[in-house]
């Protein structure tokens, strides 16, 4: 019979060699599985490393156990086997996690067209793949600290002390819990995705990230806006993707009241037709004010995307300068200045007669007036100044 020690390298030896005989059966069928798709492959790339680790461990322990079963130093060493355990199952459970979610956003692309639904699904495997390793991280922690006995000992008394420890922890991390629960509650109501363009303190980009914490802006000139999950629970801000993409734009001129707006109208078509930015959905051309000696034209395109929106309000608004610089100068503004003689009056000059001012009006001076009046005083009789 041999002796321990040269037993127990036997023994290890062959749940080693069993260890590697499995996985060699299971990276096998895997890369058959790998000829007609593509997941194994991500599978063998998250999971192979811990899961070789979780079987040494385990031949490792099985070899201790078998051949030393009453040593006196044998719960030390099962202690320090039961923690390398549950660090790799947790690395597996990590790796797991991460190959799942990976699939999930794989079936999902966000760099096409109408992507709203991935763009939801996106965001929220993303905070679930969060959530998850956090809670296999903590759950791996605890397990580590139960395999000590004085924390055993020390877990009624922190179980009967928990009520009063989680109100502090409470108070104390209050602004924490707050932003993990405006998070969840973004991403689960589905108001705010990654991808989604949104104006917000006056600012203009696109949601770049989204944790249980903060929101990441990528702005349109490159700048990063950080701001705390709590802002969009308590803030109102423009979401420019929350059904879709398409956008409509206003362009606003302000000219003379000689232009004609019938030819500026058909430029608009001809210059509509000729560029790829626009969609072809709305394209209306009226005027919105004539006050102040200037009339002013409101132009209403629309495009794809709040990107090429922008871009095609630029080349209308040029085009349309341009257009009234060489075809309608005439239209372009201008401020008349009267010079009159300061001694002599024109109204008298003219021979105009002075009219006295009357008391009539819209509400009052007639019969009708004083009737009109009466809808507005919760239909009581207005009596006129001469019958009081």
């Amino acid at each position: 019979m041999l002796e321990p020690w040269p037993a127990f390298i036997v023994a290890l030896l062959v749940c080693v060699l069993g260890a590697v005989l499995l996985t060699a059966v299971l990276a096998l069928s895997m890369r058959l599985i790998a000829r007609r798709r593509t997941w194994p492959r991500e599978l063998i790339t998250h999971a192979r490393t811990p899961f070789r680790m979780m079987l040494i461990v385990l031949a490792t322990w099985i070899a201790v156990v078998a051949r030393f079963p009453e040593r006196e130093w044998m719960p030390g060493i099962s202690q320090g086997l039961s923690i390398a355990a549950i660090v790799v199952a947790a690395w597996l459970l990590g790796g797991l996690v991460m190959f799942v979610t990976a699939q999930a956003l794989g079936r999902y692309r966000i760099d096409i067209p109408d992507n709203r639904v991935a763009r939801r699904i996106r965001t929220q495997t993303l905070i679930l793949r969060r959530l998850a390793i956090a809670g296999i991280v903590v759950i791996a922690l605890g397990a580590v600290l139960l395999t000590f006995p004085a924390v055993r000992a020390v877990g009624a008394s922190l179980l009967a002390s928990a009520g009063i420890l989680s109100v502090v922890a409470g108070l104390a991390a209050q602004s924490v819990l707050a932003n993990m629960f405006a998070g969840l509650q973004l991403v689960f109501s589905d108001a705010l995705r990654v991808d989604d363009v949104i104006v917000v303190e006056g600012e203009w980009g696109k949601v770049g990230e989204i944790t249980l914490s903060y929101v990441v802006l990528d702005l349109w000139d490159d700048r990063r806006l950080v701001l705390p999950c709590t802002y969009f629970t308590t803030n109102p801000f423009q979401n420019w993707t929350r059904q879709g993409s398409e956008l409509l734009g206003s362009v606003e001129l302000d000219v003379d009241w000689r232009v004609s707006t019938t030819r500026m109208r058909a430029h608009l078509d001809t210059v509509l037709a000729q560029t790829p930015l626009w969609d072809g959905r709305a394209s209306v051309l009226q005027v919105t004010e004539a006050t102040g000696g200037l009339i002013r034209v409101r132009i209403l395109v629309t495009a794809r995307d709040a990107p090429t929106l922008f871009d095609l309000r630029c080349v209308v608004r040029e085009a349309m300068v341009l257009w009234v610089q060489e075809h309608n100068p005439r239209a372009l503004p201008v401020q008349r200045v009267m010079m009159t003689d300061d001694v002599e009056d024109p109204v008298r000059a003219a021979g105009s007669e002075q009219v006295a001012p009357t008391d009539a009006g819209l509400f009052s001076g007639s019969e009708k007036a004083e009737e009109r009046a009466a809808h507005f005083t919760q239909s009581m009789p207005v009596i006129p100044p001469r019958e009081r």
